[in-house]
């Protein structure tokens, strides 16, 4: 088979971000770490290749990781481009609410496929999010699900090597960003679709003003 074939095959499928984002909330700060490794099928670009390798963008003053197909992100990057105040996305109720909005744009704007398995409820975003800001860590999901995080937690195919390596680190003393890249390492080192280097960022939480807390210590 001529050479030009065999590379055209190997980059026929879509291009994946497979890959591990980690975000983590301690001591007053929160952090998201995360590789730079982008592969379609058994083709790699790495970050020495690929100019624009990051995986994390920023959203006003939200971090947002992305997993699953490259283009969720150039969707993201584009979606909110010409927004002059971005939201807060300060609890899951509002980002849920963000993206409820956004989902029928998906569609009309950027052609997603939003067809979801025979078992599901609900039509799909076909998007991971990990997202880091001032007001917590959170996971946003397929079918537009929200979860806030505690402690910390990962995304991607090196997902479950990172959860293993941020939970052995929580409780020493080690900061938030070190335990996030941590776990990206983790993930770097054992799964074939995670690549160095590594991409991070930490932000102070917020502080709730006093007379807030007083109000939720009485209720």
């Amino acid at each position: 088979m001529p050479r030009v074939s065999i590379l055209l095959r190997a980059w026929r499928g879509k291009e994946e971000i497979v890959s591990v984002i980690t975000i983590v909330k301690k001591d007053g700060v929160v952090a998201i770490a995360a590789d730079t490794l982008t592969s379609a099928g058994c083709r790699k670009v790495s970050a020495v290749h690929n100019k624009l390798a990051t995986k994390i963008t920023r959203i006003g003053a939200s971090y947002f990781g992305v997993t699953g197909a490259a283009v969720h992100q150039q969707v993201i990057d584009h979606l909110f481009a010409n927004v002059s105040d971005p939201p807060a996305f300060r609890n899951p109720a509002e980002i849920f609410e963000v993206f409820l909005k956004l989902h029928p744009r998906l569609k009309q704007e950027y052609f997603l496929n939003g067809r979801a398995g025979d078992g599901d409820a609900y039509e799909s975003s076909q998007m991971t999010l990990l997202i880091a800001n001032q007001h917590g860590i959170f996971g946003l999901y397929s079918m537009r699900t929200v979860l806030e995080y505690e402690r910390f937690w990962a995304s991607g195919s090196g997902s479950d090597y990172a959860l293993g390596a941020m939970n052995a680190m929580y409780d020493l003393h080690v900061d938030a960003l070190s335990i996030a890249e941590a776990g990206v390492n983790a993930g770097i080192e054992f799964d074939d679709g995670c690549g160095a280097p590594v991409e991070s960022h930490a932000v102070p939480l917020i502080t709730a003003p006093s007379n807030e807390l007083d109000l939720l210590l009485q209720a």
